[in-house]
C-alpha cells in the first residue's frame, strides 16, 4: 500500500475556535466553523478550507464511483450559461429571482447554473443521432448557483454549492425506468458508504417537470424538510406529497342552506365561537391569486393551506396572497365572509376533504353574515381538487390509514422521471429502430455534495465536537503528540509508520499547547481514532481512542498499530 503524506497541523491551515459563530444556528454551521473546516465569505458563499475541502473530495469519491460503476460518464459543462436554452424552457421566467442573471461586455444576457437538464439535452442532441447511441448516463459535480433569499444554516442552504447533477436519456419509457432504478440502487449505495441515516419519499417534482419523483432524506433536527413515514407500513413521503382520499359522503337529507347574522366575525376562531361549533365544521376559503387571476381554496376550517403545496400543483403558475388592493378592486369578494356559493368569475380549488356532500358553515358574501347547511356538489361546486392542507400528525396513511409520523430531515438527493419534457422543448430525436425519429425520454438526478456533509455532521457529532465516518474523514488517524521531546519523538514514529502502512495520519506537532487544549482539537476535529503520546510514552505505550464510540485503551505502539492497520 503507498505511503501516505504525513499531514502535521503546525503547518496546516485550520485555527479552531472555542467559541460558536454569532451567526450560527445549526449544529453543522458550528462545528464545521469552530473546528476550521470552512469560513464564511459572504452571505451564503462558503470557502473550504484543507480539512473540509478533504471531507468535500471524499464524498465527491464516493459519488463518482457509485456512478462509474453504473455505466454512467463524468463531464464537466460550464457554469456561465446563455440565456437562450433557458428561454426555450421557460425556466429563464420560472426560476424568477432564484437566478443569478449578467449580462457580458456586449450586452449579452447570462446566467449561473442552478441545474443544467438544458445544457445536458442540447449536449446529447449535438452528439447521439440514432437509437444505438442510446441509452447514455452523463454526470457530472459542480458548483451551482441559487440567489437564496436567506441563506442560511452554513453550508446547508447557500447561494453557491457543490452538487452532483446527472441525466439520464432513453428512447423508450421502460428504459428510462431501468436508468432510473439504477440511479436510485446507486443512490442507496451512495449514502450508505457515507454512513448517512437517511429516508427514500415520494415526492413532487414541481419546477423540474416529469412523473415519478423520490427525495432522500436524511433527518436531522437542523432539517427544512419535513416528511411523514407510517409506524404500520412502508409509506414515507414529504409533505407536499401526501395525497388524502376522502370517503363517500352521502349528502342527500341536509337541509337547506340559511343565511344567519355573525356580526364581527371574520376568522375561524370568531365565527366558531360566536356559533358554539366546532372550526372543523367550518369552511375556511383562502383567496389567492394565480399568475394574477383571483382563485379561492377550500379547506376545513381547523386545517391550514399549505402554501408551498398549492404552489407545486399549479407550477410553473406564480402563487400570490391576495392584498388589500385586491378586494378594493373586487366590491363582490367581502373579506373574511366569502363563501364558494354564489362567487362570480372566481376559479374554487378545494381540498379533498371538502368532498361532494359534505355540509359547511361559511361565509354569505355579504359583510357580517355566514351561510349554514351549504354542501358540496348541491350548493357550490370544485373546479380542481388538490391536496393543499398543511399535513399533521396523525393524519391517515394513504396505503394503511394508520396515523402518520412527522419529523424534520435535510434532503441529500432528488431524482426524477422528467420524461419528454425537455426532449419536447429542445426537438430532441433520434432515428428510431424503424428508420423514423423518435424522442428521447430523461431522467434527472442530484445529490448535494457540500450538503451531504453538513448533514453527516449534523448526524454524527456529539458533545464533544465532529465524529466523522471512516470513509469520508479528512484523515484515518489524528496523532497527539502530548508532550515535548519524548512523547514528540513517540508521536512522529507512529506518524510515520502508520503512513507507511497506507493510512492518512493527521500529527499535531504543534509546540506550546497543552496536552489539553491538543485532545480538545483532536475531538472537535473528528477524525475515527485519535492516538495520544503521553505521560507513558518513555514506555513506548500510547492510549488508542476511537472516536465515534469514546472507548479508550492503553497499548504498546506496537499493538496500537496492529490495531489500526
Amino acid at each position: 500500500m503507498a505511503t501516505q503524506h504525513v499531514q502535521r497541523m503546525s503547518r496546516l491551515m485550520a485555527k479552531t475556535l472555542r467559541e460558536d459563530p454569532a451567526d450560527a444556528e445549526t449544529l453543522s454551521h458550528k462545528l464545521l466553523v469552530r473546528a476550521g473546516y470552512v469560513r464564511r465569505s459572504s452571505a451564503g458563499v462558503w470557502t473550504w478550507l484543507p480539512l473540509g475541502k478533504r471531507v468535500l473530495d471524499n464524498v465527491s469519491r464516493v459519488v463518482r464511483e457509485e456512478m462509474d460503476a453504473i455505466g454512467a460518464q463524468e463531464v464537466l459543462l460550464p457554469a456561465l450559461l446563455p440565456k437562450e436554452p433557458y428561454e426555450v424552457s421557460g425556466r429563464w421566467s420560472e426560476y424568477g429571482d432564484l437566478l443569478f442573471r449578467l449580462k457580458d461586455r456586449k450586452g449579452a444576457d447570462y446566467l449561473l447554473g442552478p441545474t443544467h437538464e438544458e445544457i445536458f439535452t442540447l449536449v446529447v442532441k449535438d452528439q447521439c443521432t440514432s437509437y444505438k447511441d442510446l441509452p447514455v448516463m452523463l454526470y457530472q459535480i459542480q458548483t451551482k448557483y441559487r440567489d437564496e433569499a436567506r441563506p442560511r444554516s452554513g453550508v446547508l442552504r447557500g447561494r453557491e454549492f457543490q452538487m452532483k447533477d446527472s441525466y439520464s436519456f432513453d428512447v423508450s419509457d421502460e428504459g428510462l425506468a431501468e436508468s432510473y432504478a439504477l440511479h436510485r440502487a446507486a443512490y442507496r449505495r451512495i449514502f450508505e458508504r457515507l454512513g448517512l441515516d437517511h429516508r427514500i419519499v415520494s415526492a413532487v417534482s414541481g419546477a423540474m417537470g416529469g412523473s415519478a419523483s423520490e427525495e432522500f432524506l436524511a433527518p436531522a433536527a437542523a432539517g427544512e424538510d419535513t416528511f411523514v413515514d407510517c409506524p404500520s407500513c412502508d409509506y414515507a413521503a414529504n409533505t407536499e406529497a401526501v395525497t388524502f382520499a376522502a370517503p363517500a359522503v352521502d349528502g342527500a337529507g341536509h337541509p337547506p342552506a340559511q343565511e344567519i347574522p355573525t356580526p364581527d366575525t371574520p376568522t375561524i376562531e370568531a365565527l366558531a365561537a360566536h356559533l358554539g361549533v366546532p372550526a372543523s365544521a367550518t369552511l375556511k376559503n383562502l383567496l389567492v391569486k394565480v399568475d394574477g387571476e383571483i382563485v379561492a381554496v377550500g379547506v376545513p376550517g381547523d386545517r391550514e393551506v399549505d402554501l408551498g403545496k398549492l404552489g407545486e400543483h399549479l407550477a410553473p403558475a406564480v402563487v400570490e396572497l391576495v392584498t388589500a388592493e385586491d378586494f378594493a378592486d373586487r366590491p363582490d369578494l367581502v373579506r373574511g365572509y366569502v363563501g364558494p356559493q354564489g362567487l362570480d368569475k372566481v376559479r374554487y380549488l378545494a381540498d379533498p376533504r371538502v368532498a361532494p356532500g359534505t355540509s359547511w358553515v361559511t361565509g354569505a358574501n355579504k359583510a357580517d353574515t355566514h351561510a349554514r347547511n351549504v354542501v358540496c356538489g348541491r350548493d357550490f361546486e370544485v373546479d380542481r381538487y388538490l391536496d393543499v392542507v398543511v399535513v399533521e400528525a396523525g393524519d391517515p396513511c394513504p396505503s394503511c390509514g394508520a396515523g402518520l409520523r412527522l419529523d424534520r430531515a435535510i434532503e441529500i438527493g432528488h431524482i426524477f422521471q422528467l420524461g419528454r419534457k425537455y426532449a419536447d422543448a429542445f426537438g430532441l430525436d433520434v432515428l428510431g429502430r424503424e428508420g423514423k425519429p423518435v424522442r428521447v425520454t430523461m431522467g434527472s438526478y442530484g445529490i448535494g455534495v457540500s450538503r451531504a456533509v453538513a448533514a453527516l455532521a449534523e448526524q454524527t457529532a456529539d458533545e464533544r465536537g465532529l465524529c466523522w465516518p471512516a470513509e469520508v474523514a479528512p484523515a484515518d488517524v489524528h496523532v497527539v503528540a502530548a508532550g515535548k521531546a519524548v512523547p514528540l519523538a513517540l508521536a512522529e514514529s507512529a506518524a510515520e509508520a502508520l503512513s507507511a502502512s497506507g493510512l492518512r495520519v493527521l500529527l499535531d506537532d504543534r509546540a506550546g499547547l497543552s496536552p489539553g487544549v491538543k485532545l480538545t482539537d483532536a475531538e472537535l476535529i473528528g477524525v475515527p481514532w485519535i492516538l495520544v503520546a503521553g505521560r507513558r510514552s518513555g514506555d513506548g505505550v500510547v492510549e488508542l481512542q476511537h472516536r465515534p464510540t469514546g472507548t479508550r485503551e492503553e497499548l504498546t505502539l506496537d499493538e496500537a498499530l496492529a490495531r489500526l492497520t
